[in-house]
């Protein structure tokens, strides 16, 4: 039975030449919402390729085979390169505060990956059981000042994996993304009950975890709501506009938009600027110098789990 109807679907899952599409039931149509798809061979979709996350329209929706053909891609609102992920609302950085140590630097580079991106970042701290409840205090407090409300996790207590889970169904799409052996695979086997991710220990050595995740694919937690389950992020170049790396830092940003501090020069760079207002007191200058100094365009940030 073929539905005499064009519907919108979403990518959930690619591979080789086939898209997993899933159809939220429309006008009471009682079908199960998954279907294998191929693009028309005779659509060009402005030369872009589909991927996961992307919202597409289908026709040809065959009920009995499970099949269907991708016929048009609808405008996407952001995508990543690498892995793959089209229409993130949320980025959420991973990163334990020990094994492996936390490094502020590297956090930094994470926090900014993020904020390029133009969504909502936040922060999850994993393995707090490992350090005392001051120091944990300690770090919420940290990054506070850097702007982000630090999300600290001891799998040891359920309660604030709890308050993530719930905060995670309210938001759009959301992805994971910190540095190796922070606990990513292991925290999204807790979300997603029966996704038993492989997951590999911590070399004792080097204190790193090993990259076990391979397919991209997203994951329903609500109605409206999703998760990408991805490979973790490798080494990439992230092309950042000098000019518009001061509205990357939540410090900045507030002083400048908040606060209406003016410069002598609108294109302020915040560094040894005739007429600077900005007030560098804040811990992250240094990073933020250091960028700004190091290269005028490429980040090389190194990502992985």
């Amino acid at each position: 039975m073929i539905i005499d109807k064009k519907l919108k679907g979403l990518v959930i899952k690619k591979f080789s030449n086939f898209y997993l599409v899933e159809i939220k039931q429309q006008d009471n149509l009682n079908f199960k919402n998954k279907f294998l798809c191929k693009i028309r061979k005779s659509v060009n979709f402005r030369n872009q390729l589909v991927f996961v996350g992307d919202e597409v329209i289908l026709n040809q929706i065959d009920l009995n085979t499970k099949r269907g053909i991708i016929e048009s891609l609808i405008d996407r609102t952001n995508l990543l390169e690498r892995p793959s992920v089209a229409n993130i609302s949320n980025i959420y950085v991973i990163c334990s505060v020990e094994e492996p140590k936390l490094n502020l630097s590297q956090v930094n580079k994470f926090l900014i990956s993020g904020e390029q991106m133009g969504v909502e970042v936040s922060l999850v701290l994993t393995k707090c059981d490992l350090i005392t409840e001051q120091k944990r205090l300690s770090l919420i407090d940290k990054f506070q000042q850097w702007g982000y409300e630090a999300i600290t996790l001891n799998f040891n207590n359920p309660d604030n994996f709890q308050k993530l889970l719930t905060t995670l169904k309210k938001k759009r799409c959301s992805i994971f993304t910190g540095p190796s052996g922070v606990g990513k695979t292991t925290l999204l086997n807790r979300i997603i009950p029966g996704l038993d991710s492989a997951t590999a220990p911590v070399s004792s050595k080097i204190k790193r975890g090993k990259n076990t995740t391979r397919n991209v694919e997203l994951f329903s937690l609500s109605s409206k709501s999703y998760i990408v389950d991805t490979p973790g992020f490798n080494i990439q170049t992230l092309e950042i506009d000098i000019g518009e790396l001061p509205n990357l830092y939540p410090e900045i940003h507030k002083q400048v938009f908040d606060q209406g501090i003016n410069c002598k020069f609108r294109n302020c760079l915040h560094i040894n600027d005739d007429g600077c207002n900005l007030n560098k007191n804040f811990e992250r200058y240094i990073f933020y110098k250091e960028m700004i100094q190091s290269s005028k365009n490429h980040y090389y940030l190194i990502q992985g789990d």
